[in-house]
């Protein structure tokens, strides 16, 4: 008798979207996925802990850095191939608009490097991004500026 796995359940994670002065905020990460690729500072959503809270606890312990949590606006899809070929993991990425309060970014946590980034230079091609960043960067910085 064969038995068929379920796929696996999607997991929820927040990430923080920082604009300061026509930059974002950035970390590269050190973990899948999307290990040594630029995307926002986030994680999993803990059991009992809201959005927002999410997003400022991981924002805080990848950069050391503290902010205001916004709005939540929109979010994004990553799919992690598993060993054989099929559906390894199922992130859903929350996007939350922060506003930066205080703190230089340090790298922390699993964050091999924290630093500001000119909103322009995220269109070129010299700056390896996770899927989506320069699109949601660019959605929250329209979003500062409305």
């Amino acid at each position: 008798m064969t038995t068929s796995s379920a796929p696996p359940r999607p997991i929820a994670a927040t990430i923080a979207t920082v604009i300061r002065d026509q930059q974002v905020l950035l970390v590269r990460r050190a973990n899948p996925p999307d290990a040594g690729r630029w995307g926002f500072p986030g994680g999993k959503i803990e059991p009992g802990e809201t959005i927002s809270d999410a997003a400022l606890r991981e924002l805080f312990e990848e950069t050391g850095t503290k902010a205001e949590a916004e709005r939540i606006f929109t979010a994004v899809d990553v799919f992690e191939p598993g060993g054989d070929g099929a559906l390894g993991r199922h992130f859903i990425l929350i996007a939350v608009l922060c506003r930066w309060i205080s703190g230089d970014p340090v790298a922390g946590d699993d964050a091999l490097e924290a630093r500001w980034f000119d909103l322009e230079a995220l269109d070129g091609d010299d700056i390896v991004l996770s899927l989506d960043v320069a699109r949601v960067a660019h959605e929250a910085a329209a979003l500062r500026l409305a």
